[in-house]
């Protein structure tokens, strides 16, 4: 076996089988994660050795770029995949066809995915595409990724949350080498046990200080390891090491020509034009390289590089920083404008790299120039962080454009931050678009525009400003003869009247919107303004809006307008849970989010996956609840806070803690919004929270301001429920004649709302009705359903009730998780932290349990959420500061 990948053998076995399956009809994805240096690439490389004959595998890799290349991992598998594929990922704009020529490539073969913490968006877009399919595929889809560099927000934790709800999963978490691996590797070169104690096994650090052993000194860092590796080579070779270096991707050979052949190798003193300076360097400081690429063969006999007729590329990118970071910044900022001159010479070039190293050498000529392109190329390809990022990049130069072409970068810049959920950036700057149009003149265009900032207004939270906006939108454009944009401005004003819940407004302007857009023969604006009538009418009591909103499902469904249907369904869904029919909408749900998946609209997906998690909240399937729920878990404000409000209430019936924080904030952004369907959840939850807790005065604080205007709108959901408990508490509320369980339990007829709640399909809610019998054969009912719940606190609740009405043999229930230990672990989930603890993967501790692989990821996300741990090893770690490991491990 290669000595570079020792300790190995159980990794490529695993890989090997998972393949072997995938070529069965059973795709799979494999994750293969740990810290730089692990060895992630030595195991790609391993790989193709270990799979079946006949295997085809596709390797990308992500690059360290300062603004990620658009399909950066699928650009690199040009010339060894079919035409349809080449040509998609070439062009880059049409992001269905992407997905679906990567979809046929990909069938029969292995595709690896190497350094995703890098991965640009549109990557991360196609990757949950393929994810979402893989286990209908014959495929394997490898993922490798640096798990210690991946914050709370990193773009790349949808992806994996994504992943692990997937149903063939493979974890290949990389360990560091044992001492007894190490001794083998420094074949007595060197004193191993000096190398395990400054490497830590790290099998890079290992190798690299071997390698530069042989002098009896061990080097006191890495940095050191891979410099001391460069000793002795001819200058020339060093120079291009250091060129190569600046450039954070493999280097194709026409680039390294250009870079090496004939070229020179320096860093200019002096700013100036680009092509001047690059071609002119500071004559004390050049190096023609007349020999092209074979001045890297010194380099390459040493390990340090990797040459193929295609491309030069550093063997570990480790060995490229320590190189880049060793250079005088004079030097790397000269050797940037080299690399960035010969990207501007050569037809085709990556506009993403020309900026990127542009910025690096200060060029904002080239950045002004490129950048506008760069961010045009991203967003084409649905990679809108990059696009993003690099209007970020061009407007730090913004007196280098004319005023309309600088609010047209900023309108882009303002929807791109829209599209990423940064709110403050896209308010700021659509802000500053709509001054310039001010100025300008331009009445359309600032209609337009204004029309834009209600809208980003609305999906940050702020519902006075968007508002606002709107009002003056409609004013610019009411005689400005562009009926379409009238009518979608007039729509959007529609819209945000019935978000606000003045129904009547809304149905005025968007009679209105419909007349316009039948006008103007615009199906989409005609679908939404459809839908926003609709919704007014039905929630404000009038059962004809349902039928209107059905219509607007239809014209977007006939149109292909996918957005707008998105939206539809998710308004008939919504309504159709809050008036608890809930059969009727697990009818809509599927075609909802098949049809958000299949058009990859990721918030309107997200959205209805809250949808569905208010649903299984209802059905008191607190695990797929929560797991829906964890979709809404973004900036995304319309799905965040309904998410943090269900995670709320399944913690709150549960007895787990957590449930306040998540409330505080659902609380503060539903107040920015104004809106009744997200103040009013809220408030219940809260109210909710604290008659568990035995504070009737934090829950008439809760509930009553927002139950008096719930009171105030007709047919208003939230009123019945809020107003049940507010009378539990003893605070007076005007009479409730309704036919709403709650209203029904308000009044006392607890018997009608328990038949109502249990022909729902609530068990909860029957539940807490029985338990409201003044039988004590009905409570205990209730309370086995609650203990079959798992609903300790009002399960605890109803048995200190019983025992004040003097009940004998109370049944005693499951022992409660706390008394256990100080988690509150359930005895389950103790056995799969202590699994956990032994290095196990899930898919290991479903074998060792006889569970589904599903079912411990879900135990383990409970372990990690109970544990407040934000990984497995931080779980480990204080579940054995808590003392809950020495228990042992089950059989």
């Amino acid at each position: 076996m290669d000595r570079g990948i020792l300790e190995r053998e159980p990794e490529l076995a695993r890989l090997a089988s998972a393949a072997r399956e995938a070529a069965d009809g059973a795709g799979s994805v494999v994750l293969v994660f740990g810290e730089a240096g692990i060895g992630k690439s030595s195991l790609v490389r391993a790989l193709p050795d270990h799979l079946p004959d006949g295997t085809r595998i596709l390797v990308g890799e992500c690059d360290d770029l300062a603004t990620r290349r658009p399909l950066g991992p699928f650009r690199d598998l040009i010339g060894s995949v079919g035409g349809e594929l080449a040509g998609a990922v070439a062009e880059g704009g049409d992001r269905h066809r992407v997905h679906e020529a990567l979809l046929e490539e990909l069938r029969g073969a292995v595709l690896v995915v190497e350094d995703v913490h890098w991965a640009d968006e549109a990557s991360l877009d196609a990757l949950r595409f393929l994810v979402r399919r893989t286990e209908r595929l014959p495929a394997l889809l490898v993922l490798t990724y640096r798990d210690d560099e991946l914050s709370r927000e990193h773009p790349l934790r949808h992806l994996l949350g994504q992943v692990s709800r997937a149903p063939r999963v493979h974890r290949l978490p990389l360990a560091r080498l044992s001492l007894d691996a190490v001794r083998t590797l420094s074949a007595g070169r060197v004193d191993p046990a000096q190398v395990y104690a400054v490497t830590n096994g790290n099998p890079f650090f290992v190798s690299e200080i071997v390698a530069a052993g042989g002098t009896g000194e061990v080097p006191p860092t890495v940095v050191d390891a891979v410099l001391a590796r460069l000793r002795g080579l001819p200058g020339a070779t060093v120079d291009a090491l250091e060129q190569l270096a600046v450039v954070p991707s493999a280097v194709e050979r026409p680039l390294v020509d250009a870079l090496l052949t004939g070229g020179v190798l320096a860093a200019p003193e002096h700013g100036g034009p680009l092509a001047a300076e690059v071609a002119a360097p500071a004559a004390d400081r050049r190096r023609p390289l007349t020999d092209g690429v074979s001045v890297l063969a010194a380099a390459e006999q040493r390990g340090l590089l990797t040459v193929t007729p295609e491309r030069v590329a550093f063997r570990h990118e480790l060995i490229r920083r320590a190189v880049a970071d060793s250079l005088p910044a004079a030097r790397r900022i000269g050797l940037d404008r080299a690399v960035l001159a010969a990207l501007v010479a050569r037809p085709g070039s990556d506009a993403a790299r020309v900026v990127h190293h542009a910025a690096q050498a200060g060029d904002q000529d080239a950045i002004a120039r490129y950048g506008p392109d760069a961010a045009k190329d991203a967003s084409s390809a649905g990679a809108h962080r990059e696009a993003a990022a690099q209007l970020r990049l061009v407007l730090r130069e913004r007196h280098r454009y004319a005023p309309a072409e600088l609010a047209d970068l900023l309108e882009r810049y303002a929807v791109e931050s829209y599209t990423i959920a940064d709110s403050a950036a896209a308010v700021a700057a659509q802000r500053e678009a709509v001054a310039l149009r001010r100025a300008l003149g331009d009445t359309l265009a600032l209609g337009a525009d204004l029309r834009w900032l209600s809208r980003i207004h609305w999906w940050a939270g702020n519902a006075d400003q968007a508002q606002e906006a709107a009002r003056e939108a409609v004013t610019v454009l009411e005689h400005a003869g562009d009926d379409r944009l009238l009518a979608l401005a007039v729509s959007n004003t529609a819209q945000l009247r019935m978000l606000s819940e003045r129904y009547a407004e809304a149905v005025e302007h968007g009679e209105r919107a419909i007349a316009l857009a039948r006008k103007a023969d615009d199906p989409a604006i005609l679908a939404h303004a459809l839908n926003n009538v609709g919704t007014a009418r039905w929630r404000s009591g009038d059962p004809g809006g349902r039928e209107q909103l059905e219509e607007s499902l239809d014209v977007a469904l006939t149109a292909g307008e996918v957005e707008h249907a998105c939206r539809s369904y998710a308004n008939i869904i919504w309504t159709l849970l809050d008036n608890l029919q809930y059969d009727e909408a697990d009818a809509f749900l599927p075609p909802a989010m098949e049809l958000a998946d299949r058009a990859e609209h990721l918030g309107f997906l997200n959205y209805l996956h809250v949808e569905l998690a208010m649903r299984r909240l209802a059905a008191a399937d607190w695990g797929d609840a929560e797991k829906h729920a964890e979709y809404g878990m973004h900036d995304f404000v319309p799905a965040r806070c309904p998410a943090l409000t269900v995670l709320a209430r399944v913690r709150i019936r549960c007895g787990r803690p957590g449930a306040d924080e998540l409330l505080t904030e659902a609380w503060e952004i539903a107040v920015g919004t104004k809106e009744l369907q997200r103040t009013g959840p809220v408030a219940v939850a809260r109210a909710e929270s604290a008659w568990l807790r035995g504070d009737t005065k934090g829950l008439i604080e809760a509930a009553a301001p927002v139950h008096a205007q719930a009171s105030r709108l007709p047919g208003a959901p939230y009123r019945a429920e809020l107003g049940y408990w507010l009378s539990k508490a003893g605070h007076p509320v005007p009479p409730d004649d309704s036919g709403h369980p709650y209203a029904l339990q308000a009044r006392g007829q607890w018997h009608r709302a328990a038949a109502r709640w249990q022909a729902a399909g609530c068990p909860y809610e029957h539940a807490a009705a029985l338990a409201e019998s003044p039988d004590p054969a009905r409570k205990l009912e209730a309370l086995a359903a609650f203990d079959a719940l798992g609903a300790e606190p009002a399960a605890r609740m109803l048995r200190a009730e019983l025992r004040r009405l003097g009940v004998r043999h109370i049944p005693r229930g499951p022992l409660a998780a706390t008394r256990e230990n100080p988690a509150g672990l359930t005895e389950r989930q103790l056995q799969v932290i202590r699994l956990l603890a032994e290095g196990l993967t899930n898919a290991e501790i479903a074998a060792r349990l006889v569970v589904s692989v599903r079912t411990v990821d879900n135990h383990v996300r409970a372990v990690l959420d109970k544990l407040g741990a934000p990984g497995r090893r931080q779980a480990v770690v204080r579940a054995a500061e808590l003392g809950l490991l020495s228990g042992g491990s089950p059989a």
